[in-house]
């Protein structure tokens, strides 16, 4: 018998889910490690990967919110060097550590592609001669294929190498070797994951999917079925059975949260922290604290879109904006962009909550963005004059 439900404030549960992800503990004193990093990775269980560069690479971004200026080849070192990360479709593009490498097999299995089965029609031995290139020549991008093929279908223009190799990605018979200026380069799973990964033993898919459950509430602190559901992108009316089996087993418990007209889910030991130290962060559109935007606006009553692809005609806080949290609250909206070629933080436009305080805020954010640059190895931050709180803002940076 599974036991009573937990009840939470409203308050309660924002302090256990920022608990969960990690912004519970104060940053690091001295310079952070490996050790600091893993820390997080074992929170919050992965990093999205995303093509925009504007301010920093999406999976860097999420460190540096929880633990401040650290070295960005820490991380590349722990995926390409030591392998205790891989590139795999979690929640969309992602990094992963290597032991969920098991858990995602079931994922691997599914082969149905549209532009793929076009090829194997048209040109059956494409595919083929894709696969045996890697086999023979050692890690490829897509352009080092001897014949790229045809552009085929809409997905970013790619050409039909691209999507050989993408649906050779996705079954997991080839994997990210290393990245060259972002581009993927691809190999033999078996030449880049440790043995001890691949030997794994390989759970049902049914066993999988609750072991990602369980993952995703321990990183969620207190979800819905459906949000358990997306962490990993699972399909959500078959989550929301595994996840009663789930209670009912003893893995997952109910709570009841105020204000909150869907049934939530914790892990059995659930603490409520007292209090969440005065953090602050600037939080990427891609964090697992925000990705999921319906619960973004449920816990923290912050309305967020990305506003990337709107038009700029009609984009209301800019290209690529940051939430700030501070003090557990969501509290102001930043347009970022790293101009490298002048070595300056160019803050777009700011914009303040309302019923914040500006002054508190802007003192605040003045500090972020300092470390963001010196981060970045940017000089100086220079703030323009587009939003409500861009005036304070300029003050506080001067």
């Amino acid at each position: 018998m599974s036991p009573a439900a937990l009840e939470l404030l409203a308050d309660e549960a924002r302090r256990v889910v920022l608990e969960a992800q990690g912004f519970a503990a104060p940053r690091p004193r001295s310079a952070p490690g490996e050790r600091h990093v893993h820390g997080v990775l074992d929170r919050i269980r992965l990093l999205q990967i995303d093509s925009v560069n504007v301010l920093v690479r999406a999976h860097y971004l999420p460190l540096f919110s929880r633990l401040g200026p650290y070295d960005r080849a820490i991380l590349d070192r722990l995926t390409y060097e030591k392998r205790e990360l891989f590139e795999f479709w979690g929640h969309a593009a992602t990094l992963l550590p290597s032991r969920f490498h098991a858990l995602l097999r079931w994922r691997m299995d599914r082969k149905a592609w549209p532009d793929l089965d076009r090829l194997r029609r048209e040109k059956p031995d494409f595919i083929d001669s894709v696969l045996r290139q890697i086999v023979e020549r050692g890690p490829l991008s897509a352009s080092e294929l001897s014949d790229a093929g045809e552009r085929a279908g809409s997905w970013w223009g790619w050409g039909e190498g691209k999507h050989v190799l993408e649906w050779l990605f996705a079954t997991g018979r080839v994997t990210t070797a290393t990245r060259r200026n972002f581009e993927r380069i691809y190999d033999l799973t078996e030449r880049v994951l440790p043995a001890h990964v691949l030997a794994a033993p390989t759970p049902s898919p049914t066993d999988a999917k609750k072991a990602l459950l369980v993952e995703s509430a321990h990183a969620l602190g207190v979800a819905t079925a459906g949000e358990l559901a997306d962490y990993f992108r699972l399909h959500k009316p078959t989550a929301k059975g595994l996840v009663l089996e789930l209670v009912e087993a003893g893995a997952l418990r109910r709570v009841r949260v105020e204000g909150w007209s869907a049934p939530a889910f914790a892990a059995p030991d659930v603490k409520v922290p007292r209090r969440v130290p005065c953090a602050r962060a600037l939080l990427s559109p891609f964090d697992p604290l925000v990705f999921e935007r319906a619960r973004t606006l449920r816990i923290f009553g912050f309305h967020y879109r990305i506003e990337i692809y709107t038009p700029q005609a009609k984009r209301v806080y800019g290209y690529y904006v940051l939430p700030f949290l501070m003090d557990g609250d969501l509290c102001a909206r930043v347009d970022l962009k790293a101009d490298r070629a002048s070595g300056r933080l160019l803050v777009r436009s700011t914009h303040l909550e309302p019923g914040r305080d500006g002054g508190r805020v802007a003192d605040a954010l003045a500090l972020e963005l300092r470390d963001v640059a010196r981060w970045l190895d940017l000089d100086r931050v220079v703030v323009e004059r587009r939003g409500s709180l861009a005036r304070a803002l300029r003050g506080a940076v001067a």
